[in-house]
């Protein structure tokens, strides 16, 4: 991307068509690729079709639907003709479904089949038609010229391949909606220059070529896969695989055999769950290799042996791991690094398009998202002059254009001199790698005034062996955790104890909050003490970047 005139979706389209005509671009595992040349037709096809079913420049078209190519198909049909596509994230509930589509005011909506009962368009007035993705069949709807074409393939409703409108750096490209941890969705205005800007940058932090294949993970409709894990490969030749099913490890594990991946992107749940699931039992099974496990020496040694078997799981040529959306748990992130895994840190946010920050493996801090990304400029607001701690303020191409339809709370996320608020408390070191301490909101001040982050307290708590995860809270002027064990470790753990098994492992539960609870306590400072651990029997609610719904439970 040479120039201003280069940061659109059309113009990476157009440009990645005629590099990479014959390179395969997207595929499902089990499928064979689609090449670059075939996309381009398949795109040029589906614009041409919503152009006859009276989408302009400016319209609002929706995608609801798990990853696919036809997913890529959509989005790029959609952008490159002047509209706005709006990415729905499929665990969206019907009722939020409906309420952005309504918000958003969108005129067509891609649904695919499975979710495509979330959609009634009963009262949704404006929406004039609904197309099945896994086909592009229209299934309601009227074309141009007042023909009924609902059940006909999209394509051909077409009139012949029509060129990309006339798209500029700063038109409007995408509205997302946040499934945020404090329960209010947001729509984020990005522009193509934000989402074209943000994925040339990060190449600075780590190229791509033709010859990288990724495997996708995580939704198409969330910034982070959209930006990093579709429009950046697809610059640069790569080709990328999406699975047939959600990424349990029944269906991951094949994919990773057959794909191979040399690039994947994460959120650090789902290293957490490996690490503790599977690699923590395995280097801890044994008396002995407790002992072992128990010296920084013989720590090392299992965690490298470990790294290697879970390189040869990954396929075997994985060279980038990345890792964002939240923060990654020091334990896990302490095994990655003494494991040689490929992990890089990376941070940023729905409303920057979305990377600020980052690191590729060969430079990355521990406990740190690394620098400024190139274009990007951050500071520390009212950083304390001890700490050096304050909220991480952002400028730059990226940043959004604002909140749609929301000018009070957009004027209110920038401050007077223009700079992006992202509500994250942060510090810099000497030499400029970015540390993040927690949520601004989240911030708990002790009676006493100390600042209490209950993301720290809920990394301790993490440590432990039979936790999964952890929500620390302020009630009545005391902190709480609300904790949920790794059941399945504890049952496997005293399997041997099969006698009133039931009330025997509800025993060992209380125990372990018990000890959990004397753990914390014992590393934790003075004022973020936990007055009590309580069991949270059932996995949180959680995020598309799974991060715990707060508010959920700050409420309850």
């Amino acid at each position: 991307m040479s120039s201003d005139k280069d940061l659109t979706l059309a113009a990476i389209l157009n440009e990645s068509v005629r590099r990479f005509a014959d390179n395969p671009a997207l595929s499902f595992v089990s499928s064979a690729p689609m090449s670059y040349a075939e996309f381009g037709e398949e795109v040029a096809k589906t614009r041409a079709s919503l152009r006859r079913l009276n989408v302009r420049p400016g319209d609002r078209v929706a995608i609801l639907s798990g990853n696919m190519p036809n997913w890529a198909v959509a989005y790029f049909a959609v952008t490159t003709m002047g509209a706005v596509a709006v990415p729905l994230l499929p665990d969206f509930h019907e009722n939020e479904i409906e309420t952005f589509l309504r918000h958003a005011g969108c005129d067509v909506l891609f649904v695919s089949e499975r979710l495509a009962s979330k959609v009634t368009a009963k009262d949704l007035p404006r929406l004039r038609s609904r197309i099945r993705l896994d086909d592009m069949t229209i299934l309601d709807g009227e074309a141009a010229s007042g023909s009924t074409v609902a059940g006909s393939p999209l394509w051909k409703t077409s009139m012949g391949r029509e060129d990309a409108a006339d798209v500029r750096p700063d038109d409007l490209a995408a509205i997302i909606y946040t499934s945020g941890t404090t329960g209010t969705s947001k729509g984020v205005m990005l522009t193509h220059r934000n989402i074209a800007f943000n994925a040339t940058k990060v190449q600075t932090i780590q190229p791509v070529k033709a010859q990288d294949v990724f495997l996708s993970i995580l939704p198409l409709s969330h910034t982070y896969e959209n930006t990093l894990g579709l429009i950046l490969p697809l610059m640069n030749g790569a080709s990328v695989h999406y699975l047939e099913k959600p990424p349990t490890a029944s269906a991951l594990l094949p994919a990773l055999e057959q794909v191979r991946p040399t690039i994947m992107l994460s959120v650090p749940l789902v290293i957490e769950k490996v690490y503790k699931q599977r690699v923590l039992p395995e280097v801890t099974k044994s008396g002995l290799l407790r002992k072992i496990h128990g010296t920084n020496a013989g720590r090392r040694m299992l965690y490298r042996l470990a790294g290697k078997k879970l390189k040869k799981t990954f396929g075997g040529r994985l060279h980038f791991f990345g890792v964002g959306g939240a923060k990654l748990d020091a334990t896990v992130e302490r095994f990655l690094r003494e494991a040689k895994f490929p992990y890089a840190i990376g941070y940023g946010l729905t409303e920057t398009a979305p990377l600020l920050a980052g690191a590729n493996p060969q430079q990355v801090r521990y406990q740190s998202t690394g620098p400024a990304m190139q274009g990007i400029e951050l500071r520390i607001a009212d950083a304390d002059p001890v700490s050096g701690e304050g909220e991480i303020q952002a400028r730059g191409q990226s940043v959004m254009r604002g909140y749609y339809n929301e000018p009070e709370l957009t004027r209110e996320t920038f401050t007077e001199d223009g700079w992006f608020r992202t509500g994250d408390l942060g510090s810099f070191d000497a030499d400029g790698h970015l540390y993040i301490k927690g949520r601004l909101k989240n911030l708990i001040v002790s009676s006493s005034g100390e600042n209490i982050y209950p993301e720290e307290i809920e990394s301790v708590i993490n440590t432990h062996r039979y936790v999964l995860e952890s929500l620390v809270m302020e009630k009545k002027g005391k902190l709480v955790a609300l904790v949920h064990l790794n059941y399945e470790e504890i049952e496997e753990h005293f399997a041997h104890m099969k006698d009133e098994a039931v009330q025997f492992v509800q025993k060992k539960v209380e125990e372990t909050l018990d000890e959990l609870h004397r753990h914390v306590n014992g590393r934790v400072n003075r004022f973020s003490q936990l007055a009590a651990v309580v069991e949270q029997r059932y996995p949180f609610e959680k995020t598309a970047t799974q991060k715990i719904k707060r508010f959920m439970y700050l409420s309850a």
